[in-house]
């Protein structure tokens, strides 16, 4: 437990047995549980996972969103954490993310990974991607938020009550942090974390991706009126 909150860490995961390796590794000893959302795995991921202790739990239905909302849905914790299995996301940030969450009275808290200080961690494309569409979540829901894209967030678990969470890919990570400034009661913070290198297979298709989530925010925008 962390300050008399309970705390769960939720990883989705698809063929990340090195970098999970590594998460698992660093992650605060305060955590009270961790759940790993295997993805389809055909390495050692669940494997090495439960090794460490982790919940590992299988969705078999390929997806980001997928993975997380089957991840929530079995969480305990009074306050999620969330990061990703490819140790690009510092575990060790957790106990200063939570801090900063409470000492805000933060209800969801977004780990901004600008300005990006490795500079092996980010492509040129992949940033000018980024910062497209970050422009276009802010313009679209009049509220700055400086990485709509980051996988990195602190939030406490009551709020997905009242959240609209329907996209199964990418776009998931853009759409909670949609859901959480149009949330009636939740206060959102951000902050920035030391983003780096990812250990393991890039899956990301920068263009395609890219494309789909500006699609996506263009919908959401459109039903959320």
């Amino acid at each position: 437990m962390y300050k008399s909150q309970r705390i769960t860490v939720v990883i989705p995961c698809l063929n990340e047995e090195q970098g999970i390796e590594q998460v698992l590794q660093r992650m605060p000893e305060f955590v009270d549980e961790v759940i790993v959302v295997d993805n389809g795995s055909t390495d050692r991921t669940a494997e090495v996972a439960s090794g460490y202790g982790a919940k590992v739990i299988r969705e078999d239905v390929r997806g980001y969103g997928r993975s997380y909302k089957k991840g929530f849905s079995m969480a305990t914790g009074d306050i999620i954490v969330t990061l990703d299995g490819d140790h690009s996301y510092p575990p060790d940030a957790i106990s200063y993310l939570l801090e900063a969450f409470l000492h805000l009275g933060a209800d969801f808290l977004n780990a901004s990974r600008f300005p990006v200080r490795d500079r092996q961690a980010m492509s040129f494309k992949h940033k000018f991607g980024n910062l497209v569409l970050s422009i276009a979540m802010s313009l679209l829901f009049f509220r700055w938020v400086r990485d709509s894209q980051s996988g990195m967030w602190v939030f406490r678990r009551r709020i997905l009550e009242k959240m609209q969470l329907e996209s199964d890919g990418m776009a998931f990570s853009e759409e909670i942090k949609i859901e959480a400034l149009l949330h009636p009661t939740a206060r959102f913070v951000e902050i920035s974390i030391l983003y780096s290198s990812r250990l393991g297979e890039i899956k990301l298709n920068p263009w395609r991706d890219g494309i789909q989530n500006l699609v996506f925010l263009l919908k959401k925008r459109v039903a959320r009126k």
